[in-house]
């Protein structure tokens, strides 16, 4: 998994310092937002196997309890999140809230609880015609589908060519999701296709204002993380203080607009924890 050093790295930019300086100094007042896959947890090849971060509830146990709110915001359901982080009943975390599915899901650790929009009618549509479109296309092998409840995904990072593949998909799979009146949301070797409308953006600008959050930081590490980066950029533009951080450099859309350019999850946990550390030292 890697280590990263236990200093509270700089952010590179203006706009970073002074979101940073500003959850320093008003903890209590500011919402930490992070997503999952990349960012706390490793990329792995089959997404079932993946978890969060050893290091990452610790951090977040310490972290939450001195922020106005941590919140998980992930393409997966929450659900699934919150069970692949290991994030219910943990001592800390009793007010930690996972955004799932791009905002369509909400989980309250208050309640234990998962809440949920209807479900899109051509999702259910798509997943049928998906296993025929990659047949038809002949790149099957190595190209798997996965479940995502409220959307579907096709990856192809164990094709024999994973570039190639997931270029060759791209456009056919947005005309069935076009269809079937669905978007297609392009990440690291994976295409997910899910209903329009709903994205990290609009589900992490809603809870800020939901919480009257006067800073934020976001954590993201792949194209579905783009809107959040918008949403905090839109933020800092009203006067919310806001530090944008990269989980890796895979994706180069995502770092060139990062405050804080991070190596990965060890390197996003060791930060989450190192923030706990400066804050009780400020207190």
């Amino acid at each position: 998994m890697g280590s990263y050093s236990h200093a509270l790295p700089e952010p590179t930019t203006a706009t970073g310092r002074e979101g940073l300086a500003a959850v320093l100094e008003r903890p209590s007042e500011s919402v930490v937002a992070l997503d999952f896959d990349g960012t706390l947890a490793e990329i792995v090849p089959d997404p079932e196997q993946a978890r969060a971060h050893p290091a990452t509830v610790p951090a977040l146990a310490r972290l939450a309890p001195l922020v106005k709110s941590v919140v998980v915001v992930t393409g997966r359901p929450a659900g699934v999140a919150v069970r692949y982080g290991g994030f219910a009943g943990v001592e800390g975390l009793e007010h930690l809230v996972v955004l799932g599915h791009y905002g369509a899901e909400r989980w309250d650790a208050v309640s234990g609880t998962v809440h949920a929009q209807p479900e899109h009618p051509g999702v259910a549509a798509v997943r049928a015609e998906l296993p025929g479109l990659l047949d038809s296309m002949g790149v099957w092998q190595g190209t798997w589908i996965e479940e995502k409840g409220r959307a579907v995904a096709v990856h192809t990072r164990r094709a024999e060519d994973p570039r190639a593949a997931f270029e060759a998909l791209r456009e056919p799979v947005a005309d069935l999701a076009a269809r079937h009146g669905l978007i297609v949301e392009p990440g690291r070797l994976v295409l997910e296709v899910r209903p329009p409308g709903v994205d990290k953006g609009i589900a992490l600008a809603e809870y800020v204002r939901e919480v009257s959050a006067s800073a934020v930081v976001y954590a993201g590490d792949d194209l579905g993380d783009l809107a959040a980066f918008a949403a905090v950029e839109k933020l800092r533009s009203d006067g919310v203080p806001g530090l944008l951080v990269c989980s890796g450099s895979e994706v180069p859309e995502l770092a060139e607009r990062a405050d804080l350019p991070l190596p990965g999850p060890a390197a996003v946990v060791a930060f989450l924890a190192d923030l706990a550390d400066r804050i009780e030292r400020r207190a």
